[in-house]
């Protein structure tokens, strides 16, 4: 080898060894997704074409792990990422009358069961030796559906691409929504949010009228189907995750025309209370813009709750005490068979105190 061309090898890979050990991913803006997955793996520069083709609508570029405000992920056909502006929180309306989760910070519920009967079967809510998803983890979720349901929008509407199965968001994005503080345990307190997520079994039985005829269908399937997360390898801080959403959700939002799902207001992040939680979404689902009036009985019942009635009634009381539930205001009253809570949407709370 001629002497020059030597030297020029030795430089090149002293350069080499001088630059950070990062990761390349590719990167794409979701508000311009591509509508097929690239042949190849040659990134594009934003706003380029590959030799031979018309200008892309997807803006798809080489990043480096860490490098901040991009994506950390390669966006496929089976794929969606948060939407870049702020979507309101969306859920499905057939799961907002029973807890599908703890409502305790503290007992994790591990190896343990609870059962919900219906009138017309039963939902069963399993956990396993990681506990069981509390009613804060939910909320990644939350987001997954409210996206999901956002993008699904703009695909009926001719304005985006049919999202696929996989989430994928960063982890800022995530604190963002679910109205929470950057800090250094989020990695780990994610981390085993989504294994508790992806171990927590659903299982539904109910009996309906099909075709005339009385059919028992008896489905189960874990909250969110599997997960990955993205850390830097140097300095082991997450940049992203991918979550497979449960195929009963997705299809609940993707194969109806009009998805059966209610706004979570923005201000539910910010009740503390695992009983403040559940009785916002037992309202939105069964008060509406409306009233609604629960025993504090048959709430401890849909609640899940491990401690006693006596507990569940007094932090009940509290969430009373406090008005914490945003857009009703709670009152309790007196029933024939104990007490009762009345939820009265903000709407109309004039012509209930009028009463």
């Amino acid at each position: 080898m001629p002497p020059n061309k030597h030297v020029r090898r030795l430089d090149s890979i002293q350069s080499r060894k001088a630059q950070p050990d990062v990761q390349e991913v590719l990167v794409v803006n979701p508000a311009e997704a591509p509508s097929k997955k690239p042949r190849n793996k040659t990134s594009v520069a934003a706003g380029e074409a590959p030799a031979g083709r018309a200008p892309a609508s997807a803006a798809i570029g080489k990043l480096k792990v860490g490098q901040a405000n991009k994506r950390s992920f390669t966006i496929c056909s089976d794929m969606f990422a948060p939407m870049p502006y702020d979507v309101g929180a969306r859920d499905n309306r057939s799961v907002m009358d029973v807890a599908l989760f703890r409502l305790s910070k503290r007992d994790i519920r591990a190896n343990s069961v609870i059962r919900y009967d219906l009138p017309n079967g039963y939902v069963q809510v399993s956990s396993s030796l990681c506990g069981m998803a509390s009613i804060w983890d939910y909320d990644i979720v939350l987001m997954a559906i409210s996206h999901l349901n956002e993008a699904m929008n703009r695909y009926r509407a001719g304005k985006g691409e049919k999202p696929g199965q996989i989430f994928c968001s960063r982890i800022d994005e995530i604190l963002s929504f679910c109205k929470k503080n950057v800090g250094g345990s989020q990695k780990d307190k994610l981390i085993e949010a989504l294994e508790r997520l992806s171990t927590t079994h659903i299982r539904i039985e109910r009996t309906r009228n099909v075709g005339g005829l009385l059919k028992t269908l008896t489905e189960g399937e874990n909250l969110i189907t599997s997960f990955s997360v993205v850390s830097h390898s140097k300095t082991k801080a997450v940049e992203s995750i991918r979550i497979r959403i449960a195929d009963w959700m997705f299809d609940e939002i993707t194969k109806g025309h009009k998805p059966d799902v209610l706004t979570v207001h923005k201000d539910y992040f910010s009740i503390s209370q695992g009983v403040g939680r559940f009785i916002y979404r037992l309202a939105c689902r069964t008060a509406g813009k409306r009233m609604a009036l629960w025993g504090f009985h048959t709430l401890y019942e849909h609640s899940g709750s491990a401690g006693t009635l006596k507990e569940f009634s007094r932090l009940l009381r509290k969430v009373i005490q406090t008005q914490c539930v945003p857009e009703y205001s709670v009152a309790e009253e007196e029933g024939k068979e104990g007490p009762m809570l009345r939820i009265v949407h903000h709407s109309q709370r004039e012509q209930w105190n009028a009463l």
